[in-house]
C-alpha cells in the first residue's frame, strides 16, 4: 500500500477528490495516512476528520524563525512515514531538505498547462486572471514532481480545458478543477501507487 500524506492550505477540494477516489476505487493500493495544513482554519482539516484521516496544523506563524518551522514541519511529515507527499493547494515553500529527502516522492497540482502561467506569484485565482488577461483559448492543469524550483519539476500528467466566452476567473477556476484537477491528481496517485511512473533525466515515463 502506498502511504500518502496530503499538505493543504485551504478548502481542500483536491483533498476531497483524492478521498473520494480512494473510496470508490479510482485510486488503488493507497492509504491516506495524514493531512497537514499550515492554516488552523482550513476546511481541509474538517474534510480529513470527516473521513477519520489524522489531521494537524503546523503553521509558520507559531514559530519565531522559518528554520524552526521547517524543522518541526519536516519532523511531522517524517512521523507519517509517507511513500508519497501530495501538495493539494499548499501555499508554503517546501524546505529544500525535505525536497532532497523525498526526491521524486512529492507531487503538486498546478492550475495551468506548465510552462504557461506558473512560477513565483502564480497561484489560485491569479493563474486564471493571467490566462484570461492574455486571451488564451485553452488552459488546464498539471501534476508534476516537486524540485527546488517553483513549478519546475518533472511533469507527470496534463489535461487541457477550453476557455469559454464570458468566463470570469472564478468560473474558469471551477471548470479547471472539475474537468482537470480532480481527474488527473487522483490518476497520478494511482499510477504511482501501482509502480507505473519512472523519472529519468528530468522526464517522466508512464508504463501502460
Amino acid at each position: 500500500m502506498l502511504r500518502v500524506a496530503v499538505l493543504v492550505s485551504g478548502g481542500g477540494t483536491n483533498l476531497q477528490a483524492i478521498i473520494d477516489a480512494v473510496g470508490n476505487g479510482t485510486i488503488t493500493n493507497t492509504e491516506l495516512v495524514g493531512v497537514i495544513s499550515n492554516n488552523k482554519n482550513a476546511y481541509a482539516l474538517t474534510r480529513a476528520g470527516n473521513h477519520q484521516i489524522p489531521a494537524q496544523c503546523v503553521s509558520p506563524k507559531d514559530f519565531e524563525t522559518r528554520e524552526e518551522f521547517n524543522k518541526v514541519f519536516l519532523e511531522k511529515v517524517d512521523e507519517l512515514k509517507p511513500d508519497l507527499i501530495v501538495l493539494a493547494g499548499f501555499l508554503v515553500v517546501i524546505p529544500e531538505e525535505m525536497i532532497s529527502r523525498y526526491r521524486n516522492k512529492i507531487i503538486n497540482i498546478h492550475p495551468s498547462l506548465i510552462p504557461s502561467f506558473c512560477g513565483t506569484g502564480y497561484y489560485g485565482l491569479k493563474v486564471h486572471e493571467a490566462a484570461l488577461a492574455r486571451g488564451v483559448k485553452v488552459v488546464g492543469a498539471t501534476v508534476h514532481f516537486v524540485d527546488e524550483g517553483t513549478d519546475t519539476g518533472p511533469i507527470i500528467l496534463q489535461k487541457a480545458v477550453e476557455v469559454e466566452e464570458g468566463d470570469t476567473p472564478e468560473v474558469l477556476q471551477r471548470r479547471v478543477m472539475e474537468q482537470a484537477e480532480w481527474k488527473i491528481l487522483p490518476h497520478a496517485i494511482d499510477l504511482i501507487a501501482n509502480g507505473k511512473v519512472t523519472v529519468k533525466d528530468g522526464r517522466v515515463s508512464i508504463a501502460r
